[in-house]
């Protein structure tokens, strides 16, 4: 119910706001998307330390809290210290075959052979096969276990979970314009769906895969698993009024794309969320009324550093994106400003709660995260999104 209601919301209401607008939805029908209709602010220094200063103070007090666990004038557990050594089983052979298929595919996507043109515009995808296999074996080598291999079938669903996800950010693009593709060549609408379905179809995969890895080393999240506890008072309350503020930000996309973009990836969270609460179920943040704050930290860790390897890649593959950002196109680190990386943080909200959601729904039975020096712990355990259930 809560997946349904939020898909037609995230359909609907940036439209209604195109609509109000008085604006004609003929250019948002088009496919293949290739038409820019959407003016894009200049360069602003107020909008871009304005900006930055809002991440930082996102961010700054939980890197102070990993950074410095028993100094942040919080109480620190014993947990928060313990070096988590690992299993370290032994590199396994199929992540030695995914380094080499990593290194081949890069040669592939950063060349232009004659004998590989047909195909030069498809290399994106295998470099993300390649790197959801190696980070499964970093795993494996950290935990002896991996999801890969101990949860197949909900890795396997992940795929084509993953593909329609991101098709609803590239809906979602169509109102702000802020990235655009370039040097697939002309393709008519069943073309374009499929070549872009195969790779949108790796995103959670890695960005999950990334997390598990991640939550093996608990220094990376040292601290957070007692920093602040949020508990409201009228939970059901917020989540009406975060409903509010979702379904406020989704139409706004609609009307001002040059003020309210960064929305496009906070209002999808918070749609979900505040659904969530409004029936009485637990979310990704259920965790955070004890204090815990370490999957929350590893997830948008994991986008963070997934989102690193994809505009690297990106930025010399054929086909690939570019940006447009207003008021902050400054500064790039390949084709991305500097400051559209913080975008990826609550990304990997979203790609947790969507996780979640489907397991929740016993579509595929479950994400494991493990914990160094706790090979075999479930994700349930440690969650209490999962565990409260």
């Amino acid at each position: 119910m809560t997946a349904v209601v939020s898909l037609l919301l995230i359909l609907s209401l940036p439209l209604l706001g195109v609509a109000v607008g008085g604006r004609s939805l003929e250019p948002y029908a088009e496919f293949p998307p290739t038409t820019r209709f959407v003016v894009h602010e200049p360069f602003s220094w107020s909008a871009f330390v304005g900006l930055a200063g809002l991440i930082a103070l996102s961010a700054v007090p939980m890197l102070v809290r990993v950074f410095f666990p028993g100094r942040a004038g919080f109480k620190t557990s014993r947990d928060s210290f313990r070096s988590g050594d690992g299993l370290c089983v032994s590199f396994p052979w199929w992540g030695w075959v995914g380094l080499g298929w990593i290194v081949c595919a890069w040669i592939l996507a950063w060349n232009r052979f004659e004998w590989l043109r047909p195909l030069q515009a498809l290399t994106f995808t295998p470099l993300w096969l390649g790197y959801i296999v190696v980070v499964n074996a970093l795993t494996f080598r950290r935990t002896g276990r991996c999801m890969m291999l101990y949860r197949p079938f909900y890795f396997a669903s992940l795929f084509p979970l993953s593909a329609g996800f991101w098709w609803l950010f590239e809906y979602l693009n169509r109102y702000v314009q802020n990235w655009f593709y370039v040097g697939g060549g002309s393709m008519g609408p069943w073309e374009y769906v499929m070549q872009a379905t195969i790779p949108f179809a790796t995103v959670l995969p890695a960005v999950l895969s990334t997390a598990e890895l991640l939550s093996a080393y608990p220094r990376l999240s040292s601290g957070l698993g007692d920093f602040i506890k949020l508990d409201l008072a009228n939970q059901r309350s917020f989540s009406w009024a975060l409903l509010l503020i979702g379904c406020g930000g989704l139409f706004g996309i609609g009307l001002w794309p040059n003020y309210l973009f960064p929305l496009v990836w906070v209002a999808p969270l918070s749609l979900i969320t505040a659904l969530q609460g409004i029936r009485g179920e637990t979310t990704i943040f259920s965790g955070v009324r004890h204090g815990d704050w370490r999957v929350l930290w590893q997830a948008g860790l994991a986008a963070l550093l997934s989102g690193f390897f994809w505009e690297l890649w990106n930025v010399r593959s054929l086909a690939h994106w570019e940006y447009a950002i207003p008021f902050v196109h400054r500064f790039q680190l390949f084709e991305m400003p500097a400051l559209g990386y913080a975008g990826y943080m609550p990304f990997g909200l979203e790609c947790l709660a969507v996780a979640d959601a489907f397991s929740a729904s016993k579509f595929s039975g479950g994400i494991e995260y493990y914990r160094a020096g706790e090979a075999g712990t479930d994700f349930a355990q440690r969650n209490p999104t999962v565990a409260d259930r």
